[in-house]
């Protein structure tokens, strides 16, 4: 009898989803999924899921060793920078072999205004010279890069931030994948001059870009952190090859 292989995914995107859906559809693969609760309202994946912080690289690896993990494959947010380090280092303790399951980052086309940056404070310092009108698309945890600002904001997270560190702005709850005429129609609703976002990539909010490219609205682009040195894949079926045949 052919022995089951057991993976940990970590998750929270579209992507771990999918993955966790491949695994169930396969026989010899047991996959269990963690999510890190930021999120009240997850979308769930098949099969194992728990959900918090493992407490560092120290509890993943006792993690890993005490359910049997054979593979890890990290499929977290392209920003989620914490937990993959953390998987780096349980993995090397460990010697379970892990990958990193990252998805594309959008490619910019003829129109777009884009203006990459390194990180959040950079945008921050370039946003005054672009526009006074923002659609702030960072996730609720990065607002206070931008607080200091006299600037007007439109806000749009999954959930509610436990607080709005913006002078004047507006919460906006939204879940993707959104339309192209609903996020143009969103932006001239609000006379949107400028679009701030993180390179995410993904079909789920790349809607916004488009609506910008049309409205020829300039899009500061908050460049992604380099991931942990590995092995890296970015789609759901490479990282099924990756586990059913390994190097």
């Amino acid at each position: 009898m052919a022995r089951v292989i057991r993976v940990l995914i970590l998750g929270g995107t579209a992507e771990a989803v999918a993955l966790a859906e491949a695994c169930a559809a396969r026989a010899g693969i047991e996959a269990i999924s963690s999510l890190a609760g930021r999120t009240r309202t997850p979308i769930l994946p098949p099969g194992e899921v728990r959900t918090g912080g493992f407490g560092g690289a120290e509890g993943l690896a006792e993690f890993l060793a005490g359910r049997g993990i054979d593979r890890l494959i990290d499929a977290t947010h392209p920003f989620a920078v914490q937990i993959g380090a953390h998987a780096k280092r349980a993995c090397e303790a460990t010697g379970v072999p892990r990958l990193r399951l990252l998805r594309p980052p959008w490619p910019q086309g003829p129109g777009d205004r884009w203006t990459e940056v390194a990180d959040l404070a950079e945008a921050a310092r370039r946003l005054p010279a672009l526009g006074r009108s923002v659609f702030l698309t960072v996730g609720q945890r990065d607002l206070e890069a931008f607080a200091g600002l006299d600037l007007w904001f439109l806000v749009r997270t999954i959930e509610p931030p436990a607080r709005l560190p913006l002078r004047r702005a507006q919460w906006l709850s939204g879940r993707g994948p959104f339309a192209v005429e609903a996020e143009v129609a969103l932006l001239r609703e609000h006379g949107i001059d400028v679009l701030v976002t993180k390179a995410s990539g993904g079909a789920a909010t790349y809607a916004k870009l488009v609506a910008a490219r049309r409205l020829e609205l300039p899009v500061l682009m908050v460049r992604r952190p380099p991931p942990p040195r590995g092995p890296v894949v970015d789609s759901v079926q490479a990282a099924l090859a990756w586990l059913e045949h390994p190097a």
